[in-house]
């Protein structure tokens, strides 16, 4: 494997179709597409201060490395790509990529990143932006701190772990999640999608969890969470308080106490949902 130390390379494809490099201490500027067309690349405290870094490239490690504001758009249409302890600055990163591994990761402009990538495994990564993992399939997520509005539109396979995730509208569309121990804090939270399961956690949203076909909520926390389950078909076992249910379009739903139950019997059918309180102080059925 040859071994660059310490360089600073400049001009439009600086290293393109690169293999079996060892590079170190690097850095890749005033350049588009520096390791375009790549194979078995090793990075490590390198920085990338231009466009595209990383296209149609294969097996590229990257580890303490810094992607600048400019170096918007890496790693594009490539795949086995291991990430850690390493910060990006740029907006668009990962695109139709796969077998994606990301530790100990920041973005802090996350904007329109990780679209339509497969097979992903991100654990510890903080991410500030919108529109984050949009259309991915088969993702596995733990200690994930993410800020941001309309994230995991369209994902699919999905399992979520000890994170928290604040920003309307995200999990719309999506299908086949599972979330454990996490919380989650938005407006209008995972409509649109089917076969989400929750377990142990803590939701705070505005007309959450609607239109959903198969949800399933198992020993969670809807802290401040009004106007939920509309037209969802749903399995809920709630501990404490919702403030207001409306309208759900079946199944059964378990709660300390509801303050307000909302059910039109001209736009759904009562008789299919099940309403069990434990401790029901105050409900009007309209």
């Amino acid at each position: 494997m040859k071994e660059l130390f310490n360089e600073h390379l400049t001009g439009e494809r600086a290293l393109y179709q690169g293999n079996e490099l060892r590079i170190v201490g690097t850095v890749f500027e005033e350049g588009e597409s520096p390791l375009k067309h790549s194979r078995y690349i090793d990075l490590s405290d390198c920085t990338f201060k231009w466009h595209y870094p990383v296209w149609y490239s294969d097996n590229i490690r990257i580890k303490h490395c810094t992607v600048s504001e400019d170096g918007r758009a890496g790693f594009w249409y490539s795949s086995n790509i291991d990430m850690s302890s390493s910060v990006i600055c740029a907006r668009k990163s990962f695109r139709h990529s796969s077998n994606i591994s990301m530790r100990d990761v920041t973005f802090t402009n996350g904007d329109e990143t990780l679209w339509r990538c497969a097979n992903v495994r991100l654990s510890n990564v903080k991410l500030h932006g919108d529109y984050f993992a949009k259309d991915c399939d088969g993702m596995e997520i733990s200690n994930m701190d993410l800020k941001g509005s309309y994230a995991f539109d369209g994902v699919r396979n999905v399992t979520v772990r000890n994170s928290v995730i604040s920003g309307r509208d995200a999990f719309w569309n999506s299908e086949n999640v599972v979330i454990y121990d996490s919380r989650i804090t938005g407006m209008y939270f995972c409509w649109n999608s089917r076969n989400i399961t929750l377990v142990n956690c803590t939701i705070d949203s505005l007309q959450g969890m609607c239109y959903v076909d198969n949800l399933t909520m198992k020993n969670c926390n809807l802290a401040n969470t009004s106007l939920a389950f509309e037209y969802s078909r749903v399995n809920a076992d709630i501990s404490g308080y919702i403030i207001s249910v409306r309208n759900p379009s079946g199944g059964i739903i378990r709660a300390g106490s509801i303050g307000e139950l909302i059910l039109e019997e001209d736009k759904v059918d009562v008789s299919k949902t099940k309403i069990l309180c434990c401790n029901q102080t105050s409900v009007a059925v309209h």
